[in-house]
């Protein structure tokens, strides 16, 4: 499967996680306003955002598929890490709306106990949740996308949101109505929580950050090459789901133009058949 087929594989994902966000946070705002519940309603809003940031991924995910042109010779690979980026400005928005919210609630002196209608609701949302979840993160490690992982994440993160709010709203039915607006604050804090780790995970692709374990692993295949001396600089960086490895090797000083190639050659496909790398600059040095 090319670089393009995995992209558009990972729309699927996408779409998947818009059709379970549209569905579900109708649900969820329908019973919260019926049932009262805090818990609910807050879980509602972080899935009315994450259609929203779902739709961010599926466009960054269609104009990676963009071959290269004019002016962006290496592709267009890296809109799925500002759509990631996207995604999080979202989340963070919404998740710190959600903290001031039921901050206010649990600040007010009367609670009010809300209906179990919600609570199973909010359970049954957590199930599918983590039934999307499942099937998107497979799907992100199968393609290598950071843009569908992070959807992925967010699938986690909304799951566990919807468990903490069953767990205040059960709560509440016991006198403990404070659990409700409790829940929805401790929802609100994970929403942020999820946000961060996409924004950093985004960041550090773009500011060049780049797996040093997987870099020692890359180099020490090189060095397996019979004819490589010394693997004299290695550096790489991501391009969306794309690896960019820039390497410096040394080689006995008798080969010719024509046995040098050859080398350069092997290691690429090396590279590209045992760590899924397909752009590989190497320079040889006697």
């Amino acid at each position: 499967m090319s670089q393009y087929d995995n992209l558009k594989a990972g729309e699927k994902g996408a779409l998947l996680s818009i059709a379970a966000y549209l569905l579900l946070s109708f649900i969820k705002l329908l019973v919260a306003y019926i049932g009262d519940s805090d818990a609910l309603l807050a879980d509602g809003l972080n899935n009315t955002t994450d259609v929203v940031a779902s739709v961010a991924v599926l466009i960054g995910l269609r104009i990676s598929r963009k071959p290269p042109d004019t002016d962006h010779r290496y592709g267009h690979f890296r809109a799925e890490t500002i759509a990631s980026l996207v995604a999080a400005f979202i989340m963070i928005s919404v998740g710190l709306h959600v903290l001031f919210d039921t901050l206010e609630r649990l600040m007010e002196p009367d609670y009010v106990q809300p209906d179990m209608l919600t609570g199973w609701t909010a359970l049954g949302a957590a199930f599918v949740m983590m039934l999307v979840y499942r099937y998107n993160y497979a799907l992100a490690k199968r393609i290598q996308s950071p843009a569908l992982m992070a959807a992925a994440q967010d699938n986690r993160s909304d799951g566990m949101v919807s468990i903490g709010a069953f767990v205040g709203i059960f709560g509440a039915q016991f006198g403990f109505y404070w659990l409700d607006p409790l829940a929805g604050f401790v929802v609100g804090i994970l929403i942020c929580k999820t946000a961060w780790d996409i924004f950093y995970d985004a960041t550090y692709s773009l500011t060049d950050g780049y797996d040093v374990d997987r870099l020692l692993k890359i180099r020490h295949s090189i060095l397996e090459d019979k004819d490589v001396l010394e693997v004299v600089e290695i550096k790489a960086r991501l391009h969306g789901n794309q690896s960019l490895v820039d390497v410096i090797i040394r080689v006995d000083a008798s080969l010719n133009v024509k046995e040098s190639h050859a080398i350069t050659e092997r290691l690429e496909k090396l590279l590209i058949k045992k760590h899924d790398i397909f752009h590989t600059f190497i320079h040889i040095e006697p």
